[in-house]
């Protein structure tokens, strides 16, 4: 998985799960040639990767027992993590089309990943509980319709989104579209504790935490929810109910599209030439979890835009990691944390690829980008939950 030897980085982690799917183990080898996997040699396995133009090598037994060996050394910042089971993974996405694609769901296709889809009425029926893996993306969890009101009000998408969210409240018995959503995140936050994986990227990262913040606190204007806001409902946000952010003031006008202070967007200096983020080092046999998550062939990947592109430094809670930013710029790209059973891993902006991705853009198209660094990432979350876990020592 270096960047010198495999073709395909992205449908690499096909294989794996693949293979995980046979009820083969396989090891993730953190930190040895760009986190590269050690699979059973098999003909099938050989014919899928040759199928799939995967790169592989064929080690004898000595070689393979020699790499571990180097790995295991307590002078070499390497660990052989065990994967044992293809994790069931779940999208949770609207039924039918939205005008802007989701890079998770993309790239799940690309790598040929099998997941299902979930949306509000399964959620609330407890259908999380089915699934070990949660991808949330374009989201908004506020009842805010995304903050989309100054330009696109008078869209049809726009208007059909609105009129569909509200039928789909009353059918579930709730009087307004943030009621509803707010007891959707509520569900989300219980399947993490309860053992869950959820992984979030764009606005769905924030507009999950302000929603669990807002709870009884009408923070929408009435052109979403018919009513007026509660009057000086900044003050009470309560941060204990968040995952990740905290300290964040709210944007309060519908005209500015922007949920609050934790997104960097508008705050950002940065030209697209030197728009860079790095990913942290953690301790492969300390910290194998924020280790799993980095792996990559290279340290520096690539800045993308979305809603919410990346996260204000100082509104994140301390015991959140932090395992990629862009200093100059007291910013976090992307970050992960332990909530009760669970872990959650927020990745800002919309898709890794596609600098600034707008609405009506067409879909990036990963076979131009098989190496993907910034995909790498959320495929590394997509495997996390195969791994064998070993207690966190730091």
């Amino acid at each position: 998985m270096d960047a010198e030897t495999q073709k395909n980085h992205l449908k690499a982690y096909g294989i794996t799960y693949w293979t995980l799917e046979k009820q083969l183990k396989v090891k993730w080898l953190l930190n040895y040639r760009g986190g590269s996997f050690l699979l059973p040699d098999t003909k099938n396995i050989q014919r899928e990767c040759q199928i799939r133009g995967v790169s592989f090598e064929v080690i004898s037994n000595s070689k393979a027992e020699k790499i571990l060996n180097e790995i295991s050394s307590p002078s070499k910042n390497m660990e052989a993590i065990v994967l044992e089971k293809a994790p069931k993974i779940v999208v949770y996405t609207p039924r039918g089309k939205l005008p802007w694609d989701d890079a998770v769901t993309m790239v799940l296709t690309y790598a040929e990943i099998p997941y299902e889809t979930i949306y509000d009425e399964d959620v609330l029926n407890d259908g999380l509980l089915l699934f070990d893996w949660l991808h949330l993306h374009h989201e908004d969890f506020t009842g805010q319709y995304g903050k989309f009101y100054r330009n696109y009000r008078s869209a049809a998408w726009y208007i059909e989104e609105k009129k569909e969210a509200e039928a789909l409240a009353a059918k579930l018995g709730y009087n307004k579209v943030s009621d509803e959503k707010l007891a959707v995140a509520k569900k989300i936050r219980d399947y993490v504790i309860g053992g869950g994986f959820m992984f979030a990227m764009c606005s769905a990262t924030d507009s999950f935490d302000i929603a669990l913040s807002a709870d009884g606190v009408d923070i929408c204007e009435p052109m979403f929810d018919g009513d007026a806001s509660t009057p000086n409902y900044q003050n009470k946000i309560n941060y204990n109910n968040t995952f990740a952010f905290t300290d964040y003031i709210l944007e309060r006008s519908p005209m500015v599209y922007e949920f609050s202070s934790i997104d960097m967007t508008s705050k950002r200096i940065i030209p697209k030439t030197t728009d860079y983020f790095s990913l942290m080092e953690f301790s492969a046999k300390w910290d194998p979890v924020p280790t799993m998550l980095c792996q990559n062939h290279t340290a520096l990947i690539k800045g993308f835009m979305g809603q919410t592109t990346s996260f204000t430094r100082d509104e994140i809670k301390s015991n959140v990691l932090i395992m990629g930013e862009n200093k100059t710029n007291g910013e976090a790209k992307y970050i992960h944390g332990i909530k009760g059973k669970g872990f959650f891993t927020f990745y800002g902006g919309h898709d890794p690829e596609d600098y600034t991705h707008r609405v009506g853009d067409p879909k990036t198209e990963l076979d131009l980008h098989p190496t993907s660094p910034g995909y790498r990432l959320i495929l590394n979350n997509v495997l996390f939950p195969a791994a064998k876990k070993k207690k966190q020592k730091t």
